[in-house]
């Protein structure tokens, strides 16, 4: 008679060791595709897990932008973990006075969009918040760069479908003493 073995009798050697071998089997096959899995996890880069916005991305928003009015020149770039934006050029007259914030600072070099990350569910948008000097409210916002060039920014309360886009030029000219614009930037 053929015996299985699964059918032998509990005192015959090698029935242990056959039953026990496929679940040994199974138990060094993950254990081994565990191992490779902790392998390829641990020979990634330690950035990688974490959403980051790439290169271009960062290129794509950052530098100077005149404002959708042209009466504002706007430096935006890396400030500590996040992105910022920095009036740096102002449309004011020769006679005029320099603006200032409702708070009575200096508009020259006033830090207007603070806080800007990239969106993890949109990639090429940051958002953050901007600050509108006149009144002293801040806002929610969204920065990105359609195409070259080109910067839309939107300013809302509590969700962008309440709020207003603007398009900016990116700059190229040059900015006078006391943030002053040229004539025609």
């Amino acid at each position: 008679m053929k015996y299985v073995t699964a059918d032998l009798p509990p005192e015959t050697p090698g029935r242990l060791f056959s039953a026990i071998m496929p679940g040994k089997a199974v138990l060094r096959l993950l254990l081994a595709s565990f191992m490779g899995l902790a392998a390829s996890v641990l020979a990634l880069p330690a950035h990688a897990a974490e959403p980051t916005a790439t290169t271009a991305q960062n290129a794509s928003v950052m530098g100077l932008w005149l404002s959708e009015k042209h009466d504002g020149i706007f430096r935006i770039a890396p400030c500590g973990d996040a992105v910022c934006g920095t009036l740096i050029g102002l449309s004011y007259g020769p006679d005029e006075p320099m603006p200032h914030a409702k708070d009575g600072r200096s508009e020259c070099n006033l830090v207007m969009l603070t806080g800007f990350h990239p969106m993890t569910d949109d990639p090429g948008r940051w958002e953050g918040k901007i600050l509108d000097p006149d009144a002293g409210n801040l806002y929610h916002a969204q920065i990105w760069s359609p195409k070259p060039d080109i910067l839309k920014l939107r300013g809302y309360i509590l969700v962008p479908v309440f709020g207003e886009t603007q398009t900016w030029s990116r700059y190229h000219g040059t900015i006078g003493p006391e943030c002053r614009m040229p004539a025609n930037p």
